[in-house]
């Protein structure tokens, strides 16, 4: 019996282990923009969270890569692709708030796959637009120290009409709080640089876009967003 219950507790520690390993072997697939690497550990993580309708956390990390897909998605220009990705992850990351609607980062990571729904589709823009806002100010209210929460909102928000609360400037301001509370978060940099640009401010975006490139030399769309910065 001592044999067996010690190979159980191996095995589920191997489990754990192989599920961490996923998720940073997709955020290295996100970097490289490597798109069939990222829908192979989506499809993956997915049939473990199948598995295991339960687990909050395979929810959550089945979403979380599902968002990186979408995101990869939309650096190569296929809005379609990320809505499909985005929506692939909401019922997922659903179950993970549903699970435990007390952690910050679950309500972050679900409001960042409502608003990759969005893009070049109005119907989606209808369907899950406030939605996104109320996931991520739900996100920061629960924990105002969480980068990633105001750097998703902030990025959100740059897609949103100034009309409606969105717009550049304000984007700035979140995405500004979030590498005041986390100086190394490399996103942050890299969509402060697209946002500056967008303000005609290309030398402060090129300065923010060299941050990103330095903080995380691996993520190629970084790389691509410097180029395409004029100097001046």
């Amino acid at each position: 019996m001592r044999l067996f219950l010690f190979a159980v507790l191996e095995i589920g520690c191997l489990a754990v282990l192989a599920r961490a390993g996923l998720v940073e072997e997709a955020r290295r697939a996100r970097d490289a923009q490597d798109r069939a690497g990222l829908e192979a550990a989506a499809a993956q993580a997915a049939a473990a969270a199948q598995a295991e309708p339960q687990n909050i956390r395979l929810q959550y990390e089945s979403a979380l890569i599902y968002s990186y897909l979408a995101e990869v998605a939309m650096e190569i220009r296929d809005q379609a692709g990320a809505r499909k990705a985005a929506e692939a992850g909401i019922p997922r990351a659903e179950k993970a708030v549903n699970g435990d609607g007390r952690v910050s980062e679950y309500h972050r990571l679900l409001g960042a796959l409502y608003g990759q729904a969005i893009p070049g589709n109005l119907s989606a823009a209808l369907k899950y637009g406030r939605k996104s806002m109320d996931e991520l100010d739900r996100a920061i209210a629960l924990d105002p120290k969480n980068p990633e929460a105001f750097l998703s909102r902030g990025v959100g928000k740059y897609y949103i009409p100034p009309m409606f609360g969105g717009g550049a400037q304000a984007a700035l301001e979140d995405i500004r709080k979030a590498i005041e509370l986390d100086p190394k978060l490399d996103q942050a940099y890299l969509w402060e640089g697209i946002v500056l640009r967008k303000l005609n401010r290309s030398r402060e975006a090129r300065e923010a876009l060299n941050q990103a490139v330095k903080l995380n030399p691996r993520q190629v769309w970084a790389k691509q967003q410097l180029e395409k910065t004029p100097p001046r």
